[in-house]
């Protein structure tokens, strides 16, 4: 039976982390991180997400702004308050919350925010680093990943690593964070043969939000599982993954629940991101 990877604990040690070095910065430098978060519109998901973040970054000792428009927002006014954030030293971090309405393009807003304001990690200038393997902000949920193996004391190097989804925001990068410390990276997608691929994985990311699409009969016995999914069953309104996880749980070594697994080490290392670009800032060559 596979122990669970409790990403609520795991997160709290992250902000608890963070706490203490935002203290620090507060009396040796009269630093006190920024983050600035823009939302459009009232989509349901997104204004809880908001919520939770301002009120983590609150919690670390953060100045926290949420600066909300309209639906009716044109692409326009969006740039510009992006723009004056940019030029706001208090603010260290920028998230501009997706989806965003369908009249505004989104690649043309992410790519406004300047690289070291990303508190995201999807400016273009963020992901082309992350390719070369140099130094810059990562997605926070492939961050967040990393942190989980490295808390269960999983080394990818030297393991076949099989990521299921091939998204900008969690698969694609996921895949190279893995490949970086040297595991046999398998991106897997739509057209892949799925059982075959994930059960050769000692390590399996599945990031496609498709309810339990992953079989748990799939799974290698001892395998690592990291289940990014988050769906909500219509016949009962709970919430549950993209990997079967009852039978899943019977296979693998570790696996993370839906909820309570991925989901804060968002949000966590949101919060560490924020605090890394508030440390740049004081050498802004660094970055």
């Amino acid at each position: 039976m596979a122990q669970l990877i409790d990403g609520k604990a795991v997160a709290a040690r992250v902000r608890a982390e963070v706490k203490a070095e935002v203290d620090r910065l507060k009396v040796e430098r009269g630093l006190v991180p920024g983050l600035a978060v823009v939302r459009v519109g009232e989509d349901p998901a997104s204004k809880t997400y908001v919520t939770g973040k301002k009120k983590a970054a609150e919690e670390v000792g953060f100045h926290s702004w949420e600066h909300h428009r309209d639906s009716t927002v044109s692409q326009d006014e969006l740039l510009a308050l992006v723009h004056r954030l940019n030029e706001d030293p208090a603010v260290h971090g920028i998230l501009v919350q997706l989806p965003l309405p369908r009249h505004i393009d989104a690649d043309v807003i992410i790519s406004a925010v300047r690289p070291e304001k990303d508190a995201d990690g999807f400016h273009p200038m963020n992901a082309g680093s992350l390719l070369l393997g140099r130094a810059a902000t990562r997605p926070c949920t492939p961050l967040g990943v990393m942190r989980l193996l490295e808390e269960i004391g999983c080394e990818p190097s030297g393991k076949r690593a099989v990521v299921v989804g091939r998204s900008n925001i969690v698969g694609k990068p996921m895949a190279l964070m893995l490949l970086q410390r040297n595991a046999t990276v398998t991106v897997c997608h739509s057209k892949s043969d799925l059982p075959s691929e994930v059960s050769r994985a000692d390590i399996l990311v599945v990031a496609v939000g498709v309810r339990e699409l992953v079989k748990g009969a799939w799974i290698k016995p001892g395998a690592v599982v990291i289940d990014v999914g988050m769906n909500r069953k219509e016949e009962d309104n709970k919430l549950v993954g993209d990997v079967e996880f009852a039978a899943a749980s019977e296979r693998a070594s570790f696996i993370t629940p839906v909820p309570g697994g991925v989901g804060p080490m968002t949000i966590a290392m949101l919060i560490r991101n924020t605090l890394e670009a508030a440390i740049r800032s004081l050498v802004p060559s660094s970055y």
